[in-house]
């Protein structure tokens, strides 16, 4: 049960900081909400996306996966959600380092944002919640599933109705062997 409420805790401090990030700084000071859903299939572009349109769709996608993984307490539901994050993170990555001829980062703030790093940061917090989650516990029915709760009961006893044959007796010209 503490595992659960941990894994929860990091899941959900994951996605936080995920859905976050957009409203952050991300690659020039340029915030990640000003950046297409389309842009990261096609190619980063100068247009600026609308809110619900911008990067920010598919983190909101990852944390609605989140909080039904964190209720059901699936472990595969968070640790897809981490991975939803990150995958978005590296594509919005290279679609940039495709029109920058690289990526920055440098002293005078341009360049790599913090509002990645806290993508990164979340899709991360998002796999280790789901690593530390023990998940759901199979059903008392899953549980006790072929189990076999007693010893089978004596032969010839009243439940057992087919007794076995008694063992067959050696011949009667029978010698043990000499050594």
């Amino acid at each position: 049960m503490i595992r659960n409420i941990v894994g929860s805790v990091l899941a959900l401090a994951g996605a936080t900081a995920a859905v976050w990030s957009p409203f952050r700084a991300w690659y020039d000071g340029r915030p990640g909400r000003d950046y297409r859903v389309q842009d990261l299939f096609g190619g980063i572009t100068d247009v600026r996306a609308e809110v619900i349109g911008s990067i920010l769709l598919p983190y909101a996608f990852a944390v609605l996966v989140t909080v039904v993984g964190v209720v059901l307490r699936s472990r595969l539901a968070v640790a897809l959600a981490g991975l939803i994050v990150l995958g978005f993170t590296v594509l919005w990555m290279v679609r940039v380092a495709q029109v920058q001829n690289g990526l920055s980062l440098d002293s005078q703030g341009r360049g790599l944002g913090d509002g990645v790093a806290m993508a990164v940061g979340g899709g991360v917090l998002l796999l280790v919640g789901a690593a530390v989650m023990s998940g759901r516990r199979p059903s008392y029915r899953a549980r006790h599933a072929g189990r076999v709760d007693s010893v089978p009961p004596a032969t010839g006893t009243r439940y057992d109705e087919n007794p076995p044959p008694p063992p067959p007796s050696p011949p009667s010209d029978y010698r043990p062997p000499q050594p």
